[in-house]
Order: structure tokens, then C-alpha cells, then sequence
């Protein structure tokens, strides 16, 4: 553990920024990219677990499918943190505030087969979806193109995502159900 004494930035405060984004509208900002990044940690989660305990005879395809996709959130994460603190905000980082400031509910800690896990992927990336359309806007509303241009990129790769976990969730199927059902 750090013996520093004090800290150098709090977390909550949002500082004068190089973009000359006025600093009451970076607050908006920052605050709209906050709960983006602790949604984002949740999906990231969520769909790590997901990764780790798909089995089935699509095993290794969904596997890696999991796999590219939580790395794109993850991806997705640090680029929102980064422009968070360009803007002059501080990131939530810790668990708690993370968990705290999400607005998406983790599926929890019980295993599921993987069409349930599919299905609870696919409405917590709609919720993410919809919410970020609203931060496009107020980005932009406010006169930051730029983190709406980021977030507009985001999008395009979270919906790709969340119509191919829609692909796999669909009835037809080359797997055959076992004779026990």
C-alpha cells in the first residue's frame, strides 16, 4: 500500500481542461462517461464469465466469440477513462464505485446454460445501447463532437455484437438435441 499522504487528485472533481470545453459542461460529460465506464465493467464482466463457463457442442466458437467481444468492451473502457480524464474528470476505478455507479444489473454468480447467458448479454447491451445514443447526444449537445465521435464508434461495434449474440439466440440450429429431452 502507497505511503502517500494526500491525494493528488479526488475523485468527484472535474479540473480546468487543455480541450477549452467549459468546465460546467465537462461535468455533464464526465458524468455521463462515468456511468458509461461502469456499465462497461459490468458487460466486461458478465461476459468474461460467460467466456469461462460456455460448454456445448458450439463450445469453442462461442468461446471465442465471448472472448473478441469482451476485449472490445474492455477496449471501449479505457478509451472512455482516457477521454474522462481529458476532460478534466477522474474515472471511477474502484469496484465499488463501479458497481455503485452502473446502471446495469450483473447476472449473478450461479452458472447458466448459454442460451440464458446469451439472452441476459443481449438486454444488458440493449440497455448500454440506449444509453449510449442519450451520451451521444448530450456530448454533442454540448458542443463535444469529439467524445461523441468516440462514443458514436463504440456504438457501431457494440451493436455488431449485440446482432450476431441475436444470430446465436435464434431457433435454427446444425445441433441436434439429445435423445434424453
Amino acid at each position: 500500500m502507497s505511503t502517500q499522504k494526500s491525494a493528488r487528485r479526488q475523485a468527484g472533481t472535474v479540473e480546468e481542461n487543455a480541450l477549452r470545453l467549459d468546465t460546467e459542461k465537462a461535468e455533464q460529460i464526465i458524468d455521463a462517461l462515468n456511468t458509461d465506464l461502469a456499465d462497461a465493467y459490468v458487460l466486461y464482466h458478465q461476459l468474461h464469465k460467460h467466456h469461462w463457463n460456455v460448454s456445448g457442442a458450439e463450445f469453442l466458437e462461442l468461446h471465442r466469440f465471448l472472448q473478441e467481444v469482451y476485449e472490445d468492451v474492455e477496449d471501449a473502457a479505457d478509451a472512455i477513462a482516457e477521454r474522462l480524464q481529458a476532460l478534466g474528470g477522474v474515472p471511477h476505478a474502484s469496484m465499488t464505485t463501479l458497481a455503485e455507479n452502473a446502471t446495469v444489473e450483473p447476472e449473478d454468480e450461479d452458472v447458466y446454460d448459454i442460451r440464458t447467458s446469451l439472452e441476459n448479454d443481449l438486454e444488458m447491451m440493449g440497455d448500454i445501447i440506449e444509453s449510449t445514443r442519450e451520451h451521444i447526444q448530450l456530448a454533442e449537445g454540448l458542443g463535444d463532437y469529439a467524445t461523441g465521435e468516440m462514443l458514436r464508434g463504440q456504438l457501431e461495434t457494440l451493436e455488431e455484437h449485440t446482432h450476431h449474440v441475436e444470430h446465436y439466440l435464434e431457433d435454427d440450429t446444425l445441433v441436434l438435441e439429445s435423445a434424453t429431452n
